[in-house]
């Protein structure tokens, strides 16, 4: 079943749970896994062009355009950064067991208090399956505020990607000593619901400084509960 958060005239935002691809992978056809693009435009009967992608393994809200126009003019928006974008992330406490001592890392530890605020800053190079950083990598900045432990004991984390980079959350927070949960290619040693699925959800799209959203019909703020 789709679960659809918003629809207009001009675009589809959706919540896409784990374990289901946003959009076909390059195996194409030969790709058995489910893909939530390919299952709502057969369900909408008409094009739908992906605005922005979220990894197999992560749910939330995920933006598809219905028009032409309305793809270019939400490609801008991100290409430009006038959209945020809020995850929120379970984690374990810290540790760096997870990372190989071969691997350059300072270990920093260090405490978190609730409301804290970071900015991670880092070089991002996507190898085949993972995310590493490395001098010919890709600027990336992350905003990360600490939420406090939930019922379960975990940690509780809003995070921003400032730059779009290919698995840069689940790399920030890994590298911080901090795996999210269930993410086992980033080090987590906990499960989490489902095999393709680690606590990490895109809960929130803020479209209030985008040039011309206003006009296309879009709310200032879509969030999840």
């Amino acid at each position: 079943m789709i679960q659809i958060v918003f629809e207009n005239s001009h675009f589809v935002i959706c919540d896409k749970p784990a374990g289901v691809l946003s959009t076909p992978s390059r195996m194409g056809a030969e790709d058995e896994r489910n893909c939530l693009g390919v299952a709502l435009q057969k369900q909408l009967g008409i094009q739908i062009y992906p605005v922005h992608r979220l990894d197999f393994e992560v749910s939330g809200l995920v933006m598809y355009a219905k028009t032409a126009n309305a793809h270019r003019k939400s490609n801008a928006w991100f290409e430009h950064k006038t959209v945020s974008k809020t995850y929120r992330a379970l984690t374990t406490s810290q540790d760096f067991s997870h990372i190989p001592p071969n691997v350059k890392n300072s270990r920093e530890k260090f405490s978190v208090s609730i409301g804290q605020k970071f900015e991670w800053k880092s070089r991002i190079l996507r190898g085949k399956r993972r995310a590493f950083e490395s001098p010919e990598g890709k600027d990336s900045l992350t905003l990360a505020e600490y939420l406090g432990t939930n019922q379960q004991g975990y940690l509780q984390w809003d995070l921003q990607p400032v730059t779009g980079r290919s698995h840069q959350l689940r790399f920030d927070l890994s590298r911080h000593g901090f795996p999210i949960v269930g993410d086992t290619l980033y080090g987590s040693k906990v499960p989490w619901t489902g095999k393709d699925a680690i606590a990490l959800r895109a809960f929130k799209i803020d479209f209030s400084k985008a040039p011309g959203a206003q006009e296309l019909q879009l709310p200032s703020v879509i969030q999840l509960d």
